[in-house]
């Protein structure tokens, strides 16, 4: 399979140079298009500072990341955004639903962001809101779902656009076990129809649902 992701040789580093801190000392690893990756670590591990990498929303202080054959690592942020929209679908452990909107304009919001006609992303959003199992409550609030449900309309509004690349950070964090494991079959489910999933989680039992899991501690890869 060919590379989605190669990472090589990055460091995160703060206050570089005095009380020097290594969030990343020398990462690399690399990730084919459909995987279903798992990156745990204990807190404080740097899993927070690559999945932020990772997604486009920081910059390593120096080597190379390569998503879709570009080296975006130096990229300003104009370009990362533009890369983030379009290539990554992000889930959050906090849903980070607007309270105010209803399943199918919150999953609508990061459409109509990007520009896209009303019909075209009504289209979109419904459709990945019946995928993630929600077709009746399309027109419910975040106030009148579970936890559960909140965090499969986080999914279907990551998804609604079909990036190539599921970036989900603790997704069941805030979840119930049963709740869980509805999400992780969801997002199984996807990478099977060719999602690449990369999943940051600092439980065990969480990551060994992945096809494969890289380890981190201390700033360093310690498995592959």
């Amino acid at each position: 399979m060919e590379n989605l992701i190669t990472v090589s040789n990055v460091y995160k580093i703060y206050n570089k140079m005095e009380n020097e801190v290594r969030a990343l000392d020398g990462i690399s690893f690399s990730i084919s298009q459909g995987e279903f990756i798992a990156i745990v670590g204990p807190s404080g591990s740097g899993k927070s500072t690559l999945m932020n990498i990772l997604g486009c929303l920081d910059t390593p202080t120096s080597g190379e990341y390569f998503l879709n054959g570009q080296n975006v690592a130096g990229l300003n942020e104009k370009k990362l955004t533009y890369i983030r929209n379009r290539e990554i679908g992000f889930v959050f452990q906090s849903f980070n639903l607007v309270p105010g909107l209803d399943a199918l304009e919150n999953v609508e919001l990061p459409l109509l962001y990007r520009g896209m006609p009303r019909e075209e992303r009504r289209r979109l959003a419904q459709s990945a809101l019946e995928q993630v199992g929600l077709a009746e409550r399309m027109h419910h609030k975040p106030s009148q779902m579970s936890g559960g449900q909140q965090q499969r309309v986080a999914i279907a509004r990551a998804i609604a656009a079909r990036p190539p690349i599921i970036l989900a950070d603790e997704p069941t964090g805030n979840l119930d076990s049963k709740s869980g494991a509805s999400i992780m079959k969801i997002l199984k489910a996807l990478n099977a129809e060719g999602e690449t999933v990369i999943l940051i989680t600092h439980d065990n039992n969480i990551a060994h649902t992945a096809g494969r899991m890289l380890k981190i501690q201390d700033g360093r890869m310690v498995s592959l």
